[in-house]
């Protein structure tokens, strides 16, 4: 059980140093702007058409409100993924420097081919989220169908782009299909977290900064596997 615990308490371990403090305020304040920006606008599409329909003010306003954070609270994660793609080298050179020093510099995948990644992370979160949506209407087992696809979503996709650091993506696919279980179950604890008011705000991050070590563990089976 410490084992798969322990790359979510080493990140959440390092939230106190300068360099990763700095990179999660900004993945914060970036991350905050885009919800308040995504329910703001979602809360100014959504009130007119209910007024055009004739509904008192107050349950206008109400259920604007209340449709406006939902969307924007199903919005988020996407963008929050794409946000992440932009300080990953940040967030994984800062882990590495801490727990594996001896590592040589990161030479992987082109940028271009990383952040190309980390959008297509970020549009399949969004599809997935739609999908979960819809299923979380089934009575019983449609909230931990929702939770499964997100766990499937953000760890496949996470551990992809902190691989591709380090390798090319065919490589990084190889690696991930060794190791999927281990990497499908650390999704699945980003993903529960990712449904906690304020705490979903540090995904970007610790989702980042969990893969990082989950990537270590899984180099250093297959060399062992050599």
């Amino acid at each position: 059980m410490s084992q798969l615990f322990s790359p979510l308490a080493r990140a959440l371990d390092q939230l106190g140093e300068t360099e990763f403090l700095g990179v999660l305020l900004r993945s914060v304040i970036w991350s905050a702007v885009c919800f308040i920006v995504l329910f703001t606008a979602i809360l100014w599409s959504l009130q007119p058409l209910l007024h055009l329909h004739g509904m008192l003010t107050w349950a206008a306003d109400l259920l604007g409100t209340v449709g406006a954070s939902l969307l924007a609270f199903w919005l988020f994660l996407p963008v929050a993924a794409v946000i992440a793609t932009f300080y990953i080298d940040r967030i994984a050179r800062a882990v590495e420097r801490r727990y594996y020093p001896a590592l040589p510099p990161a030479r992987g995948a082109p940028m271009g081919a990383q952040m190309a990644e980390g959008i297509s992370l970020g549009l399949r979160i969004l599809l997935l989220n739609f999908v979960g949506l819809i299923l979380a209407l089934i009575p019983g087992i449609g909230l931990v169908l929702g939770w499964m696809i997100a766990a499937y979503a953000i760890g496949r996709g996470l551990f992809m782009v902190v691989a591709m650091r380090r390798m090319p993506r065919p490589a990084a696919m190889a690696l991930y299909r060794g190791s999927r279980g281990a990497v499908l179950a650390q999704g699945g604890i980003i993903a529960l977290a990712a449904y906690i008011p304020l705490l979903n705000l540090l995904i970007p991050v610790i989702g980042t900064a969990v893969m990082v070590h989950v990537l270590d563990r899984a180099l250093s089976a297959a060399r062992e596997a050599d």
